[in-house]
């Protein structure tokens, strides 16, 4: 007897095909793969279709239109491109694809990544804050320059200060400032500079050049060292349209080296113009000045007396002044003398004897007013008084326990007011006038009190 065939699982090609792309987005969910553009394709829906090949091998690509906003360049074939995607499947052929969702140039495109990568992540930390930058001092003497000393950076720089302001003492940190040592002996220049602490303030500079030229500027040990500085520094690296994180880091940023030295140096020039202005106005000022005081002397001079002209003017004012005094005090007497009158009448119509005995008449008819009131008062009050004792008696408990009432209470010491309030058997205390009774409960009957009809 032959053996049953074994069951298998049997896919269709569509499931296949699905399986092998849910596969491919599981193991490679976002990639970047670098290659050259090629077989590109451009249908009417917008969405982009083509290969990216090097020299051994080639894979089909797919970009959407919603995923081509990004692109700033003109793609065409032979273009060496850096992509970002997802792996998967073409269901419908079973063709192997890259579903692309950013495309940039290769070589620039990834140093430009790079840079804007690092450039959002430290504005994130706070390190591009305007809060943290220090201001270039006003007046500086010496200044510190972080450069290679043999570039042309450093001979812009020298040969502007000499034209401008050429007193101002320059200090070169050597530093390498291209390849693979540069970033390391940039921060260690600053690092230098800055514990030297002989400098007003530090330049950061170099030429020009490609976006590789100046990479180590933008590396992050180079910024974070920037940020660490505690002396004002310029970064003036390369042309005015270079831009490197260092610029962005340092406390200002000048687009050339020359620029750099013009903004840190005063012309020479100016301040001697502004001298000369100022001695011209100072030499008006004094002229002016002792015209001035030419005049005021010929005015005190026709002003100034001989002496005994001034002798006798001053005695005849003394005498003035005497008879002026002894009017006033004349004056001032008299008008004391009648004060003193007017009170010494007014001190004799009114005596103490005067006084008392006015007081003591106030004082009797008080106390005739008062008598009658508090006779009068108290009346009043003795009468609420009885009329209260009188209103208080009628409603006393104890008195209506006298005309044989009494009141019922439980073991709980709660008065009964029902039948349903007590049962058989129960122990009740009857509180009487002169003491309570305990009474057994017995009997419980319906019969009812009728109380008496009102009038």
């Amino acid at each position: 007897m032959s053996k049953a065939p074994e069951q298998h699982q049997i896919l269709s090609v569509t499931q296949l095909n699905q399986n092998v792309g849910q596969l491919l987005e599981q193991h490679l969910p976002r990639i970047w793969v670098e290659g050259e553009l090629s077989n590109l394709s451009r249908p009417t829906s917008g969405h982009l279709y083509f290969t990216l090949k090097d020299q051994n091998a080639q894979v089909r690509c797919a970009m959407f239109r919603n995923n081509q906003k990004s692109v700033t360049f003109n793609i065409k074939n032979g273009l060496q491109v850096l992509v970002r995607c997802r792996a998967g499947i073409y269901t419908g052929r079973g063709d192997y694809q890259l579903i692309i969702e950013h495309l940039e140039e290769a070589g620039f495109g990834i140093l430009q990544r790079k840079f804007e990568e690092l450039k959002h992540r430290l504005n994130e930390e706070g390190l591009f804050s305007t809060k943290s930058k220090m201001q270039i001092p006003a007046s500086i003497q010496h200044i510190g320059v972080i450069t290679s000393p043999s570039g042309a950076a450093i001979r812009d720089i020298l040969a502007v200060l000499s034209r401008r302001f050429p007193y101002i003492k320059v200090s070169i940190y050597p530093s390498s400032v291209q390849g693979e040592r540069a970033a390391k002996d940039i921060v260690n220049a600053i690092q230098l500079a800055d514990s030297d602490n002989r400098c007003d303030v530090l330049v950061l500079s170099r030429g020009g050049g490609s976006i590789e030229d100046l990479w180590p500027f933008n590396e992050e040990s180079v910024a974070r060292a920037i940020y660490s500085c505690k002396l004002p520094l310029v970064s003036a690296i390369g042309h005015e349209i270079d831009f490197t994180i260092a610029d962005f880091v340092s406390d200002h940023r000048a687009a050339t080296p020359s620029a750099a030295a013009e903004l840190l140096s005063p012309d020479s020039e100016k301040i001697l113009q502004q001298f000369a202005y100022v001695e011209q106005q100072l030499i008006k000022l004094s002229k002016r000045r002792i015209q001035e005081l030419h005049q005021k002397c010929d005015l005190l001079s026709q002003r100034l007396k001989h002496p005994s002209r001034k002798l006798a003017d001053q005695a005849n004012e003394l005498e003035s002044l005497h008879k002026r005094l002894l009017q006033s005090v004349t004056t001032r007497l008299e008008r004391k003398n009648l004060n003193f009158d007017s009170i010494s009448i007014r001190f004799k119509a009114n005596t103490p004897t005067t006084s008392i005995v006015s007081i003591q008449k106030d004082l009797s008819l008080f106390i005739n007013r008062l008598h009658p009131a508090v006779t009068k008062q108290l009346a009043r009050f003795d009468f609420r008084y009885n009329q209260a004792v009188t209103t208080l008696d009628a409603f006393s408990p104890v008195k209506t326990l006298g005309r044989g009432y009494s009141v019922l209470k439980n073991e709980q010491g709660v008065v009964i007011k029902l039948k349903s309030d007590v049962d058989i058997g129960e122990l009740i205390t009857a509180q009487l006038v002169d003491g309570e009774i305990i009474c057994s409960i017995n009997k419980i009957t319906n019969n009812i009190v009728r109380s008496l009809p009102e009038k």
